[in-house]
């Protein structure tokens, strides 16, 4: 939400951020006026239509790799390729997701489906440079999977020299000029936010303020969580897949080396290689004799379980909690009202799930561009002392907020606070089963007793 319909919904951001463009988020903003000037933009919407917009165009991308494949094969291999990707617990739990990273992942199905790999007649050198620059622009770690794709094909092309003059330098002006005027017309001045992307994350590698994890965890965990239940297919479509598509296996192996070497991991960052992995999996079962229905069954359900839980249950309160804080713009006092969500930032959606001028605060954390080696933001002052935090912003009852929204884990260590203030506690929501650090398995909501009634 924070990398798209919070600044699509333009109110959010208290503070300005150059790591990140507008192109992706315009899309979304586009999508908002649309409703504004059809007199439809009530939050309903606004919630609906982008997901089902990511939906769509994930679909689309699904019927490009069996086009792809039933074109480099057989319609039989792309049957099995279309199930794996299908039936992918993964892709469930991502491909609606308003994540840079699931439409980085979309567009290299559809540059994938342009490439000119040896056997296809499909191939397109303006078409697919385009759409990779395209997921340059709105995430720019699209260019390392596409980086042994690019130069394999720079080696086999005959004519070198009119693929860069005629098709990577015109697509390369056009795509970051563009960029550079949206993000001038909506930052107000020019600024490259790839270049400002690339030295945060890669250069810098100031991403471990968000998290570290040892060298070893895509290997370890994120490649075999992301293929989960597809692993042994994934290894044994590797060992049959024709010569050609060894350039496919390369793109993996190289992604996951170079965010290997990034101490900042997700496993959301290796989203883009999954499709790849799909193929070597489609070719293992259509080269199963026996097995073949066991396979496709075992694949089916094994994928079912977490696809369903992922998606449906788990960490569900984060959005849960937003349909009681929009209930207060219906509220005649709502001018009075003021919520404040001490939970870790951004744990939540903001006015994009709530769509009315009501008064909101969250812990922010801005990253350290300033090179402070003292600097803490305040999501982390906050918890290093919750109660003395909370007694100090708001050492004069007319600062408190009306509603507070936290996560049952902090109750106990600030409850002298919420007592002595005269919180109320209103509505308890499930988030987990799975409790971690500062996150807890339940949501609660506070209402002071001398403001409003509850939502």
């Amino acid at each position: 939400y924070w990398q798209s319909l919070e600044v699509a919904h333009r109110m959010v951001f208290k503070y300005p951020s150059r790591l990140r463009g507008y192109s992706y988020p315009l899309v979304f903003a586009s999508m908002y006026k649309a409703l504004q000037l059809l007199a439809k933009d009530n939050v309903h919407l606004l919630i609906w239509v982008p997901r089902l917009a990511q939906a769509v165009l994930a679909a689309f991308a699904d019927v490009k790799l069996y086009s792809l494949v039933q074109h480099l094969e057989n319609s039989e291999t792309a049957k099995f390729v279309f199930f794996c990707q299908l039936c992918s617990w993964f892709t469930w739990y991502s491909c609606t997701r308003t994540l840079t990273n699931t439409m980085e992942t979309i567009l290299t199905i559809f540059a994938l489906s342009y490439y000119p790999i040896k056997g296809s007649k499909m191939g397109n050198s303006s078409k697919y440079l385009a759409l990779v620059a395209l997921a340059i622009v709105i995430r720019p770690t699209a260019v390392i999977p596409w980086m042994p794709l690019v130069f394999s094909h720079f080696l086999q092309e005959k004519r070198k020299a009119d693929l860069i003059l005629h098709n990577c330098i015109p697509v390369g002006l056009v795509t970051v000029g563009t960029s550079l005027i949206i993000d001038r017309v909506f930052f107000g001045e020019w600024v490259l936010v790839q270049l400002n992307f690339l030295k945060f994350n890669v250069l810098q590698n100031l991403g471990t303020f968000y998290g570290s994890h040892p060298w070893h965890w895509y290997f370890t965990q994120g490649l075999p969580v992301v293929l989960g239940p597809h692993l042994p297919f994934f290894i044994h479509g590797c060992a049959l897949a024709p010569r050609r598509y060894h350039i496919f296996l390369l793109a993996v192996i190289w992604t996951v080396l170079v965010y290997s070497t990034l101490s900042h991991k997700e496993f959301r960052f290796i989203y883009p290689v999954l499709p790849f992995c799909m193929i070597f999996c489609g070719y293992s079962l259509k080269h199963l004799k026996a097995w073949k229905k066991t396979a496709v069954s075992f694949l089916l359900l094994s994928n079912l379980v977490p696809a369903l839980y992922t998606g449906l249950v788990h960490q569900r309160g984060t959005l849960d909690v937003m349909s009681h804080i929009q209930q207060l713009c219906n509220n005649p006092q709502q001018s009075q009202a003021f919520v404040f969500i001490l939970m870790p930032c951004h744990s939540t959606p903001f006015y994009s799930h709530v769509h009315c001028p009501l008064k909101m605060r969250f812990l922010q954390c801005p990253p350290n561009l300033t090179g402070n080696e003292s600097y803490v933001d305040e999501a982390d002052v906050f918890y290093s002392n919750p109660l003395g935090w909370l007694n100090k912003e708001f050492y004069n009852d007319t600062l408190l907020p009306s509603h507070l929204i936290l996560f049952n884990v902090l109750e106990q260590e600030i409850s002298s606070f919420l007592a002595l203030r005269g919180y109320e506690k209103t509505a308890t929501v499930f988030h987990t089963h799975v409790p971690q650090g500062r996150v807890g398995s339940h949501i609660s909501i506070y209402r002071r007793k001398t403001e409003l009634n509850s939502p």
